[in-house]
């Protein structure tokens, strides 16, 4: 973090993340290792098995990307699975407040003729529930001394944020330190949410926005999951590796670097900038 009382601060501002990394895949139909089959529906005969289509979420899309890619795999006009979120009798926990952003769960769907924007949403919706609702999960909030639905939005923050798997319980414990030290999270992926963007780069006016998921300027949680987290975020979210650390930047793929020593971060942080510098006149 920088220091707030010096009189030039640099465009970039220092901060406890990754600098936002949100992958952000494109198409309906991908190979993605941690994805789950799940049957949204019965299908008989092998002629209607052939007719079948798949839609693929991927760990870490936010809702925005699920209703698009909804939207083609059913052949529909944009904004028609966005639409049918209100009517569509969504079994989300009331903290949700009808948002189902967090609770559009990643797997492999099957879609045919008869697949509709509701029943789709329906069934990724229950499937996270029930997922979420897993004793081992409920009895990990609790350990935590946090809610599930705020566990939820826990996991999808380590999913935007951590470079690799083995670092997402890292990044779950950075949050958790945070809190506890009643600091701001300063997490990269929540502007980038509020902006509806996905970037390596932060400038100093992202973080002054007017935005509840300004983590920057507002401590705590953000208000709702800012994407669609995996099951391996979401134990990272409920057993998180014990660590004093409260910053982390990747200085570069498979390197992320976590301390608890705002000088070593300051370090850290200046090798990133190097070699983004290095990668981007190359």
């Amino acid at each position: 973090m920088v220091n707030e009382s010096r009189s030039a601060p640099p465009r970039h501002r220092l901060r406890p993340t990754r600098r936002g990394r949100l992958v952000m895949l494109i198409g309906a139909v991908l190979v993605l290792a941690a994805a789950v089959l799940v049957p949204l529906l019965v299908l008989g005969s092998d002629e209607e098995k052939a007719q079948a289509r798949s839609l693929v979420i991927p760990e870490g899309w936010r809702a925005s990307q699920v209703y698009e890619a909804a939207d083609k795999a059913l052949g529909l006009a944009p904004g028609s699975t966005e639409k049918a979120v209100p009517t569509a009798e969504l079994s989300l926990p009331d903290a949700a407040g009808g948002n189902p952003e967090g609770y559009l769960f990643p797997a492999t769907y099957p879609v045919d003729e008869d697949t509709t924007p509701a029943s789709l949403l329906r069934y990724m919706v229950d499937t996270a529930v029930k997922r979420f609702g897993a004793d081992h999960i409920t009895a990990g909030a609790e350990r935590n001394s946090v809610s599930v639905y705020q566990t939820v939005t826990i996991a999808s923050v380590v999913q935007a944020e951590a470079d690799t798997v083995s670092d997402m319980g890292k990044v779950a414990r950075v949050v958790y330190n945070r809190l506890a030290q009643d600091m701001s999270l300063q997490m990269d992926s929540t502007l980038n949410y509020a902006l509806k963007r996905s970037t390596l780069d932060t400038t100093t006016g992202d973080t002054k926005i007017d935005s509840p998921y300004n983590s920057y300027e507002r401590k705590g949680l953000p208000p709702t999951p800012i994407g669609n987290p995996g099951e391996q975020a979401m134990q990272a979210a409920i057993s998180p590796p014990p660590g004093p650390w409260l910053y982390f930047v990747t200085v570069g793929p498979g390197d992320t670097r976590f301390t608890d020593s705002y000088d070593e971060q300051l370090t850290n942080v200046e090798e990133f900038n190097r070699n983004r510098s290095s990668a981007t006149t190359g």
